[in-house]
């Protein structure tokens, strides 16, 4: 990713953030190589036969990324708070059924004025890949937040960007000449540059420098001579014209051995919930497609194969949370899904939010077993995975619309008990509606929050989990603060908040990205479930008009809305109910 914990940027992504600058079923690395189809045929690019290196990405499928390790920028690879890589937590990476590794390494710290690397530094990186290729693992080395750091200043400096660049691939093409062909290069992590004149020159500077990475690695003989060799578009997006300018650059090098990437971290709004994008809707699922089917015509078509080299979602870069459970599962059982569907490889990004590096767990193992049931199987979802009964008002029969994505739905249980069709749930068409005696009955004495958990079943991939929740409307209280340390008192009373609107007496937009009145969940405001309070952030108010009031909308994932006023008066704030 392009900075320090993953972070993405923010609209400047925006269109589809294809643009990464653009998973309880397991399975075992055979079933999954398995399940990686082969290319379609049709018009196979250039003078080389490109089938052994498709036939190699596809048993790179699926793919982990070691993030922010040797990545970090900081005095050594814990510096940004992940402990020292172990050879025993490869082992368990590859137990959960991941058949490659990309190794993000930033190498800007360790280089000596004349661009020598650090002899023990390259001495860690190379005992990684060795541990990594003993397990069996496809690797992917590169040059990561170098990007940024300096590589972006190559309009200002071309000569001395392009000297130190090909200085560090001289070095890492000697040291790896003659490792295992699963060792990959690839050229640098999300290219970008600084201060150009615009897409052609930037077009233009790529080229060179994924031109030059390959010179430098073919000329270095050995292994390297016909070692896969991954380039990026700019950005490593999958908008068609940057992917157009990265297909003129594998036409003009003309080489069987080259992979393609970019990195996809979903349609923007939904990948941060702002501007009221919550759910993963049609908008969202068509911008995963559109930039799926891009990368597949644009190359798998052709014949040269392609890594999403990152792949999750931006608000993962706070955490998890920022994006409700269910619509970040169906995000995920879609994605699998569709990359198998066009042939593409994929590598999840992981920063250490996810597989825990010494507890060897995941922190989420219901995402993960989402996500692993991708890579070989459709799950069936619906269209939330809550369904709420108000506490002051008797229970009603409640529905959701099934999406069995092209599996059967077989039942709905609660615990080791199936519940009874007909009596407990109706199911017509697509409709499952949950009785009002069913509900009654697990509910149990109606406390608020979760009462009980359901899962619908289907005829293959991972159940759909089910909440029943209890809640009422939540109440807000008064409050005094500052900008810097502001926080509504609120009895959520069982409800979950799904994303706030603000806005001026006359109607604007107020706060941060004030072209929407919905404001960045976690970024702009935050539910504290534990400490009853909703907090609103420093970056908020430093957008928010002194002495004009704010009027707020919180929007519940019950359906419930409530308003709150706020008004800033220097660095004092005070709130009230509306």
């Amino acid at each position: 990713m392009a900075f320090r914990h993953g972070s993405k940027g923010t609209s400047r992504r925006w269109v589809g953030l294809v643009v990464g600058g653009l998973l309880a079923l397991l399975v075992g690395p055979g079933a999954v190589a398995q399940g990686a189809a082969a290319a379609e045929p049709s018009a196979v690019r250039g003078a080389g036969d490109t089938r052994a290196a498709m036939d190699a990405v596809a048993a790179m499928q699926p793919g982990w990324n070691l993030g922010n390790s040797l990545d970090a920028t900081g005095g050594d690879e814990t510096s940004w708070g992940n402990p020292r890589v172990t050879e025993e937590l490869l082992d368990n990476i590859r137990a959960q059924g991941f058949n490659s590794i990309r190794l993000p390494v930033t190498w800007t710290q360790r280089l000596a004025p004349d661009h020598t690397i650090d002899p023990a530094h390259l001495d860690r990186v190379e005992e990684i890949v060795d541990w990594a290729l003993a397990d069996g693992f496809h690797v992917m080395l590169n040059i990561h937040h170098d990007s940024w750091e300096w590589i972006a200043d190559m309009p200002a400096d071309r000569a001395g960007v392009l000297a130190r660049y090909e200085a560090i691939w001289t070095q890492l093409a000697d040291r790896f000449r003659d490792a295992d062909p699963r060792l990959t290069f690839e050229s640098v992590n999300e290219p970008q540059f600084n201060g150009s004149s615009g897409d052609a020159e930037n077009a233009e500077l790529l080229d060179v420098l994924n031109t030059s990475f390959h010179r430098v690695v073919r000329d270095s003989g050995g292994g390297n001579a016909t070692r896969l060799l991954v380039l990026p578009s700019l950005h490593t997006s999958a908008e068609q014209p940057r992917l157009d300018e990265l297909a003129a650059t594998f036409d003009a090098l003309d080489d069987p051995n080259l992979i393609a990437t970019v990195h996809y971290y979903g349609y923007w709004p939904f990948s941060v919930n702002v501007a009221g994008g919550t759910r993963f809707d049609d908008t969202a699922t068509a911008d995963l497609t559109g930039a799926f089917d891009r990368v597949h015509d644009t190359f798998v078509a052709r014949g040269i194969p392609v890594i999403i080299g990152e792949y999750g979602l931006l608000g993962f870069d706070r955490h998890t949370g920022t994006i409700q459970q269910g619509e970040k599962l169906k995000f995920f059982e879609f994605l699998g899904h569709y990359a198998r569907a066009k042939n593409i490889t994929t590598m999840l990004w992981d920063n250490g939010q996810h597989f825990q590096r010494t507890g060897f767990r995941w922190n989420d193992p219901e995402l993960f077993a989402q996500i692993a049931s991708s890579w070989t199987t459709r799950s069936g979802t619906a269209s939330s995975d809550q369904v709420f009964s108000a506490r002051s008002a008797p229970i009603a029969d409640a529905s959701l619309t099934l999406h069995p994505n092209g599996t059967t739905f077989t039942g709905l249980w609660h615990g080791d008990t199936e519940l009874t069709r007909g009596a407990d749930y109706t199911v017509e068409g697509d409709r499952l509606t949950l009785t009002a005696a069913a509900l009654t009955r697990l509910s149990g004495d109606r406390e608020y929050g979760v009462n009980a958990v359901l899962h619908a079943r289907f005829s293959s991939g991972v159940p759909w989990r089910i909440d029943l929740i209890t809640h009422d409307t939540p109440v807000l209280g008064a409050a005094t603060g500052t900008t810097s340390a502001f926080a509504v008192p609120t009895d959520f009373r069982g409800d979950r908040l799904a994303t706030m609107e603000a806005v001026y007496d006359d109607g604007t937009n107020a706060g941060p990205h004030d072209w929407t009145p919905f404001k960045e969940f976690d970024r702009a405001f935050a539910p504290d479930y534990d400490a009853g309070a909703t907090t609103l952030t420093p970056e908020f108010f430093a957008e928010v008009d002194d002495g004009s009031r704010v009027t707020l909308t919180f929007h519940y994932w019950s359906g419930t809305t409530v308003t709150y006023h706020v008004t800033r008066s220097g660095t004092s704030v005070t709130g009230a109910p509306a």
